[in-house]
């Protein structure tokens, strides 16, 4: 997928997940774009799936994992799975279980649990970030999965993690990160890098976030400068929600295979189901008595709607990002 993402010029896009019904949306999307794409699970995703009683994170990723294999095969394009953002604190707890999972099946004959994985090291120093991450590489490399890193911070905020008081500078990398992550991860095994360009989570009005593709065109020129044309890197871009069209064609020229959109997937799957709940209040609630609507209040009836919402927002993402059309499932 990747290969085939940097040869035809285009992304796919990676939708965080929390739920079959997310999953459903997701898959719905991506085959009726006719799109390869990713489906990802962060760690407070796989808390949340985990139940409120267990709130275990690395388990209901599992489960969330295990259900896309088995609804993926109703379809006709080819689904990644992916885990987002990993903090340090995060890895013997969510990391580690989940490439036992995969050490597991593998050992049975079947493939990873998960495509790829993401440690995120930004909230440590650049050298302290590598160092794990090569030893989480190699891990990962011995089990065919591979492994997103990232240098330099994302902004704003996302499952408790706040970085929206960080200086400014903070949130770009600079060309001497990107030779270093080159010259220290490449020779371990395949990677993906979230190479940060002043990107940020959540939603913001237009013009309030300011985007800098250009970093990721200086930094690849300074590693392919130094490399070869071979060394150029796949690249991810963080916060995808709510970005300007221009800004995300640009990166694709700079080498980005992957936006993850979350927030504005997010808002697609509630919206239907408040307009549902305003327009059928009285059948909704049991009000002064009444029995209310059971076709109504029965979360089937606005989950589909969700479903179906979630799914129309992420094919604008896939048609974004060049993707719709471009599936090679069959062909390997």
């Amino acid at each position: 997928m990747l290969d085939a993402a940097q040869k035809g010029g285009y992304a796919y896009p990676a939708i965080n997940v929390t739920s079959i019904t997310t999953i459903n949306g997701a898959l719905r999307a991506f085959a009726e774009s006719k799109s390869d794409g990713i489906i990802q699970v962060s760690t407070g995703g796989g808390k949340f799936a985990s139940g409120t009683s267990v709130g275990n994170e690395a388990f209901g990723a599992i489960v969330l994992a295990e259900a896309a294999h088995r609804l993926a095969e109703k379809y006709d394009v080819l689904i990644a799975l992916h885990t987002d953002h990993c903090h340090p604190s995060a890895v013997d707890t969510f990391l580690k279980p989940l490439l036992q999972a995969s050490r597991e099946r593998i050992a049975e004959g079947k493939g990873p649990l998960f495509q790829s994985h993401m440690f995120d090291g930004s909230v440590v120093s650049l050298e302290e970030n590598l160092a794990i991450s090569k030893v989480l590489l190699k891990e990962c490399a011995e089990l065919d999965i591979i492994l997103e890193v990232e240098a330099g911070c994302v902004g704003g905020e996302e499952d408790g993690h706040d970085t929206s008081g960080l200086p400014a500078e903070k949130l770009y990398t600079t060309p001497e990160d990107m030779v270093d992550v080159y010259e220290a991860l490449s020779p371990i095994g395949r990677f993906l890098f979230a190479a940060t360009f002043g990107n940020v989570h959540g939603s913001y009005k237009p013009g309030a976030v300011k985007l800098k593709p250009t970093i990721l065109r200086d930094g690849q020129k300074a590693v392919t400068d130094k490399h070869g044309p071979a060394a150029e890197m796949d690249l991810v871009f963080h916060g995808g929600s709510g970005s300007d069209l221009e800004d995300i064609r640009e990166t694709l020229g700079y080498g980005v295979v992957k936006m993850n959109i979350d927030t504005d997937t997010q808002y697609a799957f509630t919206r239907p189901i408040v307009t549902h709940i305003c327009q059928n209040i009285e059948g909704v609630l049991k009000i002064d008595g009444e029995v209310g609507d059971k076709k109504l209040y029965d979360p089937r009836s606005y989950l589909k709607k969700a479903e179906i919402g979630l799914a129309n927002r992420l094919k604008v993402a896939c048609d974004d990002l060049l993707s719709t059309g471009k599936t090679i499932y069959g062909t390997v």
